[in-house]
């Protein structure tokens, strides 16, 4: 089965608010980056662009985007709320009632995609 599939029955399988934040944050990544790859490891869906950008995972009480090199990229917006003390990534969790700031996260993800492309380490 290939990697979006993977994905797709994973959202299927998650029938509360979980599967639509999940599906609302893939579809996001998407649009930002048309040529993103879509692929499954470590049991989640991983998002790559000349490297690993971001992942999405469904945890009892929240969703969780981790980007891979978090700490290269500028959070004017604070999004990061978790794995700030980690020494390459950053998190976001996103629980039931949030309200997600859509044009931050997009140039969150613009930026993550951009740093992967620059070469930058």
């Amino acid at each position: 089965m290939n990697p979006s599939q993977l994905i797709d029955d994973h959202i299927k399988t998650l029938t509360d608010w979980r599967g639509e934040t999940l599906a609302q944050l893939r579809k996001l990544i998407h649009e930002v980056d048309p040529d993103i790859s879509e692929e499954w490891k470590w049991g989640i869906p991983v998002f790559s662009h000349k490297g690993l950008v971001c992942s999405l995972g469904a945890f009892k009480n929240h969703v969780k985007m981790h980007f891979f090199k978090g700490t290269s990229l500028e959070d004017k917006h604070k999004l990061f709320n978790a794995g700030l003390n980690a020494k390459a990534m950053r998190a976001i969790d996103f629980h039931e009632s949030d309200e997600v700031d859509m044009k931050a996260l997009r140039g969150l993800i613009r930026a993550a995609v951009a740093h992967n492309v620059s070469g930058k380490k």
